[in-house]
């Protein structure tokens, strides 16, 4: 079963390394962030990758050249690097890897910036079970601010940051059936997140998967120091 990635935007708010590498290739650790994930669905025995490139996406097809090609850290992976075009959109970007993927009728969708230690054949159960087209993983951010009510300039009431009060989001981490490209049109600006979801879920054709467990994106600066605390304290909490 494969697994695509969508790796090939600017990372534009992470500019201060986007500059001279793509986002999915900042480092975590010792290692790009896109191959923290690729290692979580290996452990779970999906080896198939095809990572969707664009912006500077011949970084990402050398370090994955040279990474096999070193006796030490060989792998039983195949992987896929596809230059899906630097302006194009998620949407245009998974439409362009349709004849990658074969006979497969079923296949894994995500990010290549956001981690998480969401149980994968779960994940697959749930969508099988629910036949229907999609399946995203539903998370709750971890909120930063504490929330605050006011009676004109009075705090009515004053609460700290908590999970709980944060609504459901898309974590990505999706299960995609084959009809979802009848979903996606063919313009370079088709979004994922806009016109092919809502009408699946018009449709009656997208679930959510709820995970409560750990799951954070490396959007920001801030993000990318959190997680690579994470490491330096060798929790590694997306690797559970």
């Amino acid at each position: 079963m494969y697994t695509v990635f969508l790796a090939g935007g600017m990372g534009t708010r992470l500019s201060e390394e986007t500059t001279k590498i793509p986002k999915p290739m900042i480092k975590i650790g010792n290692k790009p962030i896109l191959f923290h994930i690729m290692k979580h669905y290996s452990k779970s025995n999906y080896k198939k990758f095809i990572i969707c490139g664009g912006y500077k996406w011949k970084y990402i097809k050398n370090f994955f050249n040279k990474y096999k090609n070193l006796e030490k850290n060989k792998k039983d992976w195949f992987v896929n690097v596809v230059n899906t075009g630097l302006k194009t959109q998620t949407g245009a970007r998974i439409k362009k890897i349709k004849k990658f993927l074969g006979d497969e009728k079923t296949f894994f969708m995500t990010y290549g910036d956001g981690v998480s230690n969401v149980n994968l054949k779960k994940l697959l159960s749930f969508h099988n079970k629910h036949k229907k087209i999609a399946t995203l993983t539903a998370v709750r951010p971890l909120p930063r601010f504490g929330n605050i009510k006011l009676d004109k300039n009075k705090v009515s009431n004053f609460s700290e940051k908590d999970r709980l009060q944060e609504g459901w989001i898309n974590g990505g981490f999706f299960v995609l059936n084959k009809e979802v490209f009848d979903y996606i049109d063919n313009r370079e600006n088709c979004i994922f997140e806009k016109s092919p979801l809502q009408n699946l879920s018009r449709d009656g054709q997208l679930m959510a998967f709820k995970h409560e467990d750990f799951w954070h994106p490396m959007d920001t600066l801030r993000d990318k120091n959190y997680l690579n605390k994470i490491c330096r304290n060798r929790k590694f909490i997306w690797k559970k």
